[in-house]
């Protein structure tokens, strides 16, 4: 495994991240939320490497991370308008989208379901790497399934030891707080998850009641 200490600009780490990726590596990076087990989404051997290192059960679905807003085009196979607006006002930042799945995406990234967690997030490195790569990242928290997520490389180091290809040292730490996940997919908006983004903020979005798990 390689790490650096943080440096003055992140652009050889980025490009050194998206090097790892398009050859099926794994790589710990930075989220604005959390540390995140960064492979090509698109690659299903490195999708299931990300699942061996967290121990994941193999159902679980996994996020994905977006250089752009544009980029829910090619991975959902319809995109509401509720999710361009909501993207327009919290993207990039800490909103997860789930909507219906393109057939691109794999399978083992929805769990095999016919659904798909997007989301921009507001820290830089993930966004370029994905753009560096060209392929959307999974972006599941970077610890152990049932151990509590890392916010620190160090954290990272601990838990996964020398089983990474790289974690990417920023200067910007992430901040602790979960993303909000909201699932679209079906005709009621529906709260999965709640964290930084309010229900409140979301209803006052999309001008309509949603509901809370």
């Amino acid at each position: 495994m390689r790490s650096r200490k943080p440096a003055e600009h992140l652009d050889d780490e980025i490009l050194l991240a998206s090097q790892i990726l398009a050859s099926g590596g794994v790589v710990a990076v930075p989220t604005d939320t959390m540390y995140g087990l960064a492979a090509d989404a698109f690659n299903e051997a490195a999708v299931e490497r990300v699942f061996r290192l967290k121990g994941r059960p193999a159902g679980a679905p996994l996020p994905l991370l977006l250089a752009t807003t544009e980029e829910m085009s090619e991975c959902a196979a319809e995109v509401p308008e509720h999710a361009w607006r909501l993207a327009e006002l919290f993207w990039p930042g800490p909103l997860t989208l789930v909507l219906r799945k393109a057939a691109r995406v794999p399978a083992i990234v929805s769990g095999g379901g016919d659904t798909v967690a997007l989301r921009v997030p507001g820290h830089e490195a993930p966004r370029r790497i994905a753009s560096a790569l060209r392929h959307p990242i999974t972006g599941t928290s970077a610890n152990r399934s049932g151990r509590q997520a890392a916010i620190t490389a160090d954290e990272v180091r601990r838990a996964f030891g020398d089983e990474l290809d790289l974690i990417v040292v920023s200067t910007v730490p992430p901040n602790g707080l979960a993303s909000t996940v909201l699932d679209l997919s079906e005709r009621v908006p529906r709260i999965v998850r709640t964290g930084a983004v309010t229900p409140r903020e979301i209803e006052k979005a999309i001008g309509c009641d949603v509901t809370v798990d």
